[in-house]
């Protein structure tokens, strides 16, 4: 890759971006910068890699509302829903080391979680979504959000409110707490503890759920305009949307120490697009990169295949969904052109995927949050990444 350097400007706003770029994804660039130049970004970054080399690696911007932090090398940012596919890989890596299987009920590993008539329910219909608990139905202090435990043990006791195995109801915030009591039991680590031993410190990945002090440090703020309908709905009282968020703290802006510092595996991941680039990039060789062997072929096509493409009925977003990770699924989960490339992405417009076919790991992570579900800055990036793939 060669060192990439230039300033943009929107209103009168200079816009630093920087980084590396093969010369034969320039167009990427071009594009990346051309979003800030239209105005529709405050800060960002974007990575590409092919066959597990890095291509594309660039930063841009800004980490704040006021516009006087630029974006360093590394910054990370909150990437949201990012982290269950992250959170997946971790499940997945247990079951490829024998010490559990997603086709038996949660209740092997978590005895309290047979309660209400739990006792059947299988692992794999909470990484499709398929569980019946997409919320809690029973009241929580504001703040519990932040205390996994506390969470855990409020849907264990809890009936599903839909049969399980029918149709799917995204898990906005509760797979994650599912899964990490998983990872829990099973392994005697937290699932960010999971993560950083066995995924990231591996493969060198500045990414965690969880972060300590001094990352916090270096992390950008996630912006989100007051009359955002995900900020409306985390402060409201008791409404139909609320109920995703009514364990957070009435205040949160997804800035707080709280957030950043909880283990939230459906929702707070921390990194940068170099990290999750990378990542995928190694999923998309066969779960191998570098010498570091992440998870094997039988457990990662296991983790690929689609178990449905069946209306959601609480976001209303229609996706090719696997055990843990979508499909590709445009214009929500757009991934090139390959049906079975995989990944997820996150509110606001973050963005992790692998094209096995073509062996990429791409990855997108903006600060402000785009309302816009289809998220065209992200969009331009990847059609660029595949044109200049030929």
């Amino acid at each position: 890759m060669k060192p990439f350097s230039r300033e943009v400007s929107h209103d009168g706003r200079i816009y630093p971006i920087t980084g590396f770029v093969d010369p034969h994804f320039a167009a990427v660039a071009e594009a990346f910068a051309a979003n800030f130049a239209a105005g529709e970004e405050v800060g960002a970054a974007v990575a590409v890699t092919v066959e597990g080399r890095p291509v594309v690696d660039l930063w841009g911007g800004y980490t704040n509302a006021t516009f006087d932090h630029p974006w360093q090398e590394d910054t990370i940012v909150n990437m949201m829903s990012v982290a269950k596919g992250v959170a997946a890989l971790c499940i997945h890596m247990l079951a490829d080391r024998h010490l559990l299987d997603v086709a038996a009920p949660v209740a092997t590993y978590w005895p309290e979680f047979a309660a209400a008539g739990k006792e059947a329910l299988p692992l794999r219909f909470v990484l499709d979504h398929r569980a019946g608990l997409p919320y809690l139905t029973g009241k929580l202090p504001r703040g519990s959000a932040y205390e996994a435990h506390a969470i855990a043990d409020a849907l264990a006791r809890q009936a599903p409110v839909a049969p399980p195995g029918t149709d799917p109801q995204y898990h906005v915030m509760t797979q994650g707490y599912i899964l990490g009591e998983i990872v829990r039991r099973v392994s005697g680590k937290t699932l960010g503890s999971f993560l950083r031993e066995e995924i990231a410190v591996p493969l060198g990945l500045d990414y965690a759920i969880g972060l300590s002090e001094t990352d916090q440090l270096r992390c950008a703020n996630f912006l989100l305009a007051s009359d955002n309908r995900l900020l409306a709905a985390i402060r409201a009282p008791d409404t139909p949307e609320s109920i995703f968020w009514a364990q957070l703290s009435a205040t949160e802006d997804f800035n707080s120490h709280a957030w950043r510092s909880a283990e939230i595996p459906s929702a707070n991941g921390h990194g940068n697009p170099r990290a999750i680039a990378r990542l995928y990039g190694a999923l998309a060789c066969g779960g191998e990169v570098d010498g570091v062997r992440l998870i094997g072929d039988d457990a990662l096509a296991r983790m690929t295949a689609e178990q449905h493409h069946l209306p959601e009925r609480l976001v209303g977003r229609h996706y090719h969904q696997a055990l843990g990770v979508v499909l590709n699924s445009p214009p929500v989960s757009y991934m090139g052109p390959n049906p079975l490339s995989f990944g997820h992405q996150g509110a606001g417009g973050a963005h992790g995927f692998a094209d096995p076919g073509v062996k990429l790991g791409f990855s997108y992570a903006p600060n402000q949050f785009k309302s816009n579900p289809a998220i065209p800055t992200r969009h331009r990036l990847i059609d660029a990444t595949f044109a200049a793939l030929g």
